[in-house]
């Protein structure tokens, strides 16, 4: 076969393998038997600030959201701008939270599901003892039951991932939690799993801050690959989606993007952390286990 009747075919095959993907998703979304399950909002790296209104900027920003008529908030971490320095005292970190319990009481009637971001611990504290110290006072002011946990709604099952630790990874006693979390489930149970940082991604080529143990958990995503779908990050400011073993990896940009401010020679635009504008992204879940995440930009 002559090279040219090879790209031919091979031209055919991937317009092929594009109608299929398209006709996929027509009928995820019109098939009586494949419902919508969930309506959700992702909002990440808020890194809420009282300067350059970012309370009012952030505040309106989450009445745009509840227009969209989501079930539920999923929050990835990094609420506050910011805890993790050594320089910072506990005034700042009292005020920043106070700022975020304010924000947030736009939200009643919701429920917001968080992790915790590398930003929101306080590590200086006086001494380990201290109540704001580390991760247990972020687990609190956030109304998680734990650093890492579970839910189910509507079919499907939400993991809250912890990846603040060494090498940025998940300990042995959580990964040997999500080990037994995925062997419990029935099969084909579909799973999203929330980490504030991408266990793949395509920006941590350049921008770094990617799990390390990502091997270890793409190993343990494929045994279950009837029921990992969604893997959902931010931490990188950054848009993008990879797809691998047939889960869908979404790192989505952050609320603050260029932390609430109007960016640097990098920001395409104004606001914008690099190519990336500031925004949230609406996902919905079907009864099938397909997603669709759509990115919507805000402007300031």
């Amino acid at each position: 076969m002559k090279r040219r009747d090879v790209l031919k075919k091979a031209g055919i095959l991937a317009a092929a393998g594009l109608v299929t993907r398209a006709n996929n998703v027509v009928a995820a979304e019109e098939s009586p038997k494949n419902k919508l399950a969930l309506k959700i909002a992702h909002i990440t790296d808020v890194h809420i600030r009282p300067d350059i209104d970012a309370p009012q900027k952030f505040k309106k920003c989450l009445e745009i959201i509840k227009n969209e008529k989501v079930d539920f908030f999923l929050n990835g971490g990094d609420s506050i701008f910011d805890a993790s320095y050594d320089s910072v005292k506990r005034e700042r970190v009292t005020e920043l939270w106070n700022l975020w319990d304010d924000c947030l009481k736009g939200l009643k009637g919701y429920e917001v599901h968080s992790c915790i971001g590398n930003h929101d611990t306080w590590w200086a504290a006086p001494s380990k003892t201290d109540e704001m110290y580390g991760k247990d006072y972020v687990v609190k002011r956030l109304g998680m039951p734990n650093r890492y946990y579970s839910f189910s709604k509507a079919g499907w099952h939400f993991i809250i991932l912890d990846g603040n630790n060494p090498s940025i990874a998940l300990d042995d006693q959580q990964f040997d939690w999500l080990k037994k979390e995925l062997e419990q489930l029935p099969a084909n149970q579909p799973v999203l799993m929330m980490s504030h940082y991408p266990i793949l991604g395509v920006t941590p080529f350049w921008e770094g801050g990617m799990h390390s143990d990502y091997k270890k958990l793409k190993a343990l995503f494929y045994q279950h690959r009837d029921k990992v779908k969604v893997c959902l990050s931010g931490h990188n400011h950054l848009l993008d989606t990879a797809s691998y073993n047939g889960t869908q990896y979404f790192c989505n940009g952050a609320m603050s993007g260029f932390w609430w401010g109007k960016g640097d020679d990098k920001s395409a635009g104004d606001g914008y952390y690099e190519e990336t504008p500031p925004g949230y992204a609406i996902l919905e879940l079907y009864q099938d286990g397909t997603v669709k995440n759509t990115y919507k930009p805000h402007a300031f």
